[in-house]
This record gives C-alpha cells, structure tokens and sequence, in this order.
C-alpha cells in the first residue's frame, strides 16, 4: 500500500510538474510571432505526425502575417517609434479637399493593418482621412513579444499624438478584437480626448481573452486559462489580471459605438453587456449582428454595419 501510494504521489508529482512546463510553453508561444524566416504558417495536413504532436504540446510557432494587400486609394508608407524605440509601419490616406476628420484603425492579435482595409475605404468614401498601423510584431512594425494590448497602448499613443500634432482637431479611434481592447486601455492610461470611439468584439478581460480562446479549440477553460495567464504574466512581465478591457470602460466620456456579433465563439454576450454597462457617458450605443462571429462586421454585414456606423459619426 504504501509503495503504491509513493508511487501515485510521485507519478502526480511528475505529470504536474510536466503540465506546467507545457503551459509555460504554449504561453510564451501565444505572445511571441516569429520573423518570415524563423517560422513557416502551415496547415495541419500539411505536417508530419511529429510535428502535429510538437505543436499540439507545445504550441505554434507562429510568424507575423504578412502585409499582402494595399490601399486602393492614396496613401503614403510611414513609419513611427514607439517609447521602446521600436519601428511601427503605417498607410496615412488622406481625402481630396477639406475631411470630416482621421480615423485611426487597429487591428486583431495576429493580424495587420491590410486586415481592415475595408473599414479603412469605407471611412475614406465617407470623407475622412485615414491612418493604419501594424501593432508591434506584426505585419511590417518590429518587435517580436504581443503583449495582447497590455504594452500596445503605448502603440495607440504614439499614433494618435502623431494625427494630434499635423493639427487634426477631431480624431476617431476603431478597433477590432485586441485593437478594440486596446483602446478601451490606452485612452484613459494616457488622458487621450477622440472625438469619438468605436470598438468591435473586444475582451472584458485578458483572462476573457484567454478563456475565449480555449473555447474556440474546443479545450476546457480551467485550469488551463488560469495557469496560461500565470506564465504569461511572469514571462512578458505584465499584471494580466489587472488587464481589464470592462474596467477600464467607466473611465471614458465620449461617445462609444460598441459592436459584437452573436455567434461569436470568443467573445461572450456577458463580456460584451458588462462593457457596454460600464460605458457611463449619455451618447452610448450596442449594435448585434446577428449573423456574424468573431470577424469583420463591415464585410460580413455590409449594409447594417456602414448604416450603424455612419449614424454614430452623423449625431
């Protein structure tokens, strides 16, 4: 009896032990994107077995998605530094005449500013100068670490003060999934005054975010969201329980458009109501799609989404 309970000790002890060194793992995976030449994205069909069980246990090494797509409509390539010196690559598209003012837009994790191209032509017809940049590590801007918008609001920062210095009295802020979250932090972190925000499926927390993302491969939440959110913090350097997208929402006072869609399998409506709950300004307005998931709204609901937001920017 009591070798068999020695060796039950010793055998949790162990697979503990090993649970938590592949935790730490696919942490440090989820917030690192790897350079074009360290890492190749490829589908699961197209790896041996072997690689289909180092990435499962371990997690992907992901590369930065490449910036494919250009503006259909005048830009120019610019670059600014953030406060970690870090290079951020961005389109600024100006308008023919006097413009209605700039939008500034952000992108999701893993994704670029060639992502919401649509959202940017869109703004563009309507009258409005645009300004897109790659967060940091990813697409064309440097750094390799994603802090899931911890650390990007400084990103935010320096793109907005840039837009505020050329003389532009009225700035717009959207975003998308980490870019919307990351608004809902940088504004009142750094006392930024937009006209106005509109923020599309943003987290209501990074333990959210975390969860969220469980849920969309299918793998039960906890333990493993609270030990992931663990090693990230230690790892990155971060409080990730501090990081809350909701919270941070009672400290805004111009108006919000929020947007999520009902059938999104990584942001829940619970988040979403506490957001919008949170919001305490009188000019506040939530819009449902039903129809779509975690994705561009502006291309999956074309109709709805131009009238939603052209209303929110008309009143």
């Amino acid at each position: 009896m009591k070798k068999t309970l020695r060796f039950t000790g010793w055998f949790l002890l162990v697979f503990a032990v090993f649970f938590n060194v592949l935790m730490a793992f696919q942490a440090y995976r989820f917030t690192y994107f790897y350079e074009s030449h360290e890492a190749v994205l490829r589908r699961p069909e197209q790896m041996s077995a072997g690689e289909k069980l180092s990435q499962a246990l371990f997690g992907f090494r992901t590369p930065k998605r490449s910036v494919e797509d250009l503006p259909d409509f005048p830009y120019r390539t610019m670059e600014l530094k953030n406060s970690e010196g870090q290079t951020l690559s961005g389109w600024y598209c100006p308008v023919a005449g006097a413009s209605k003012g700039t939008v500034i837009l952000w992108h999701g994790h893993a994704s670029n500013k060639s992502r919401v191209l649509s959202e940017a032509r869109y703004f563009h017809d309507s009258g409005y100068q645009t300004v897109l940049f790659d967060f940091r590590a990813h697409g064309n801007s440097q750094g390799n670490v994603c802090t899931i918008g911890y650390r990007e609001t400084d990103d935010v920062r320096t793109v907005y003060n840039w837009v505020k210095a050329q003389g532009e009295s009225r700035i717009i802020l959207w975003g998308m999934s980490m870019g919307a979250a990351t608004i809902l932090k940088a504004v009142p972190e750094f006392s930024l005054k937009p006209d106005r925000i509109i923020v599309e499926c943003p987290f209501g927390s990074l333990e959210d975010a975390i969860k969220g993302r469980l849920r969309s491969l299918y793998i039960p939440e906890q333990p493993i969201s609270a030990l992931l959110l663990f090693y990230g913090s230690l790892e990155r350097g971060i409080d990730g329980w501090a990081y809350q997208p909701a919270a941070y929402a009672t400290q805004l006072d111009m108006p919000v458009l929020l947007q999520w869609g009902r059938n999104d399998p990584r942001v829940s409506e619970p988040e979403t109501d506490r957001i919008f709950a949170n919001l305490r300004m009188k000019k506040k307005k939530l819009v449902v799609y039903e129809e779509s998931g975690h994705q561009s709204f502006c291309r999956h609901e074309t109709e709805k989404w131009e009238k939603e937001v052209t209303d929110f920017l008309a009143n």
